[in-house]
C-alpha cells in the first residue's frame, strides 16, 4: 500500500512538472536566482556588532524574488539565468519548479558555481550585503538564447510579453538587450540590483518601451544628484528621457511618471521586520496588478500593500 501511495505521489509530481514545462510564460524573469543568505536580528546594529538571531537560507535574487511574487498572484513567471550544474544549483532549480516557476529556460555551467547574497539586517534595517553575482556576470548572453533559437522567440517574432529584468547582467549586456530587436515588442520592465549598479541602466533609460523601478537613492546616482521626494525624481528621470519611471522612497510616497503624466501613493504604515526584497515585491506586485487591468493608482496601491505585507512578515 505504501509503495503505491508512493507511486502515485511521484507520477502526480511528475505531472506536474509537465504541465509547468507546457504551459508559456506569463512574465520571463531575467537575472540573478540565486541564495539569499540573510542574517536577522532585533537589536540595533552597528559595526562590530555580535548579538544573537537568525540566519536563513532562502532563494533568492532579483528574478527569483519577482517570480516568487507573481507565483502568489497567480501566475506563472519563466526564468532566464545562469546556475552551476553543483548540490547548491540542483537544489536551487527544484525549488523553483517546486513553487510553480518555468525552469527549463535556465542556463545551466559546468565550470561556473551557483551565486549567493549575503545579508545582515537589524532593528535599524539593513547594514550590509554582498552580492556574489559573478557567475551570472560570466555567463552573459547565454542566458538569451532561448529569446534567439525560437523556444521564447527570435528576432523575425520576439517575445511581446511582460520581461522583469535585473541590473545583475553586465553593462554590455544590458546595451545589448537595449538595442536588440529580440527585446523590441517586450513589455520590459527593468530594476537595479542594487545602488551600487544602478549607473548600469542608463543604457536602457532611454528604451521606449522600458518601466524603470528605482528607490529614490538609486534615482539620484542615475542623475547624478540627490532628490528629496520621489515625485521630484520620477519627473527628472522622465524629462531625461526615460519612457516611464517608478521611484519609491521607503515609506514615505511612491511616484510614477511617464507618458500618461504622474501618481503617486503613500505605503501603509506597518512594522519593519525585513527589508531585503521588498523593492523586487513591490515590482512584481504592480506588474501583476498592470496585467490584470488594474488603473494606475489602483496599481500602485496595490504594489504598496503587497511590499508593506512583505516588509512586516505577513508573507512567508
Amino acid at each position: 500500500m505504501l509503495q503505491r501511495h508512493v507511486g502515485y505521489r511521484l507520477v502526480a509530481a511528475m505531472d506536474l512538472a509537465h504541465n509547468i514545462a507546457m504551459t508559456p510564460p506569463d512574465v520571463l524573469c531575467i537575472g540573478s536566482v540565486l541564495w539569499d543568505i540573510i542574517g536577522r536580528a532585533p537589536a540595533t546594529l552597528r559595526v562590530g556588532s555580535d548579538v544573537p538571531g537568525r540566519i536563513t537560507r532562502l532563494p533568492g535574487g532579483v528574478a527569483m524574488n519577482i517570480a516568487m511574487t507573481l507565483r502568489r498572484f497567480g501566475m506563472t513567471p519563466g526564468l532566464l539565468t545562469a546556475i552551476g550544474r553543483d548540490a547548491e544549483g540542483d537544489d536551487l532549480v527544484a525549488d523553483a519548479a517546486r513553487r510553480g516557476m518555468i525552469t527549463d529556460h535556465i542556463y545551466r555551467s559546468d565550470d561556473l558555481p551557483t551565486d549567493r547574497y549575503m545579508a545582515v539586517e537589524g532593528a535599524n534595517g539593513l547594514i550590509a550585503a554582498i552580492a556574489d553575482a559573478h557567475s551570472l556576470e560570466a555567463a552573459g548572453d547565454k542566458i538569451l538564447r532561448p529569446l534567439v533559437d525560437g523556444r521564447l522567440g527570435s528576432a523575425a517574432n520576439p517575445w511581446a510579453g511582460p520581461i522583469a529584468l535585473d541590473g545583475n547582467l553586465t553593462t554590455a549586456l544590458l546595451s545589448e538587450i537595449a538595442a536588440s530587436p529580440l527585446f523590441a515588442a517586450a513589455d520590459l520592465r527593468v530594476a537595479p540590483a542594487s545602488p551600487g549598479k544602478a549607473e548600469r541602466l542608463l543604457a536602457l533609460l532611454a528604451h521606449p518601451r522600458a518601466t524603470i523601478y528605482v528607490n529614490l537613492e538609486e534615482a539620484g546616482l542615475l542623475m547624478h544628484t540627490r532628490f528629496d521626494t520621489a515625485l521630484t525624481a520620477a519627473c527628472a528621470l522622465h524629462e531625461r528621457g526615460a519612457h516611464r519611471v517608478l521611484v519609491t522612497d521607503g515609506g514615505r510616497p511612491v511616484a510614477e511618471a511617464g507618458p500618461d503624466g504622474t501618481n503617486e501613493a503613500t505605503p501603509p504604515a506597518v512594522l519593519v521586520t525585513r527589508v531585503t526584497g521588498a523593492g523586487d515585491t513591490f515590482m512584481a506586485a504592480h506588474i501583476a496588478a498592470e496585467i490584470t487591468g488594474a488603473p494606475p493608482q489602483q496599481a500602485l496601491r496595490d504594489a504598496l500593500r503587497a511590499a508593506a505585507d512583505y516588509v512586516s512578515g505577513d508573507i512567508a
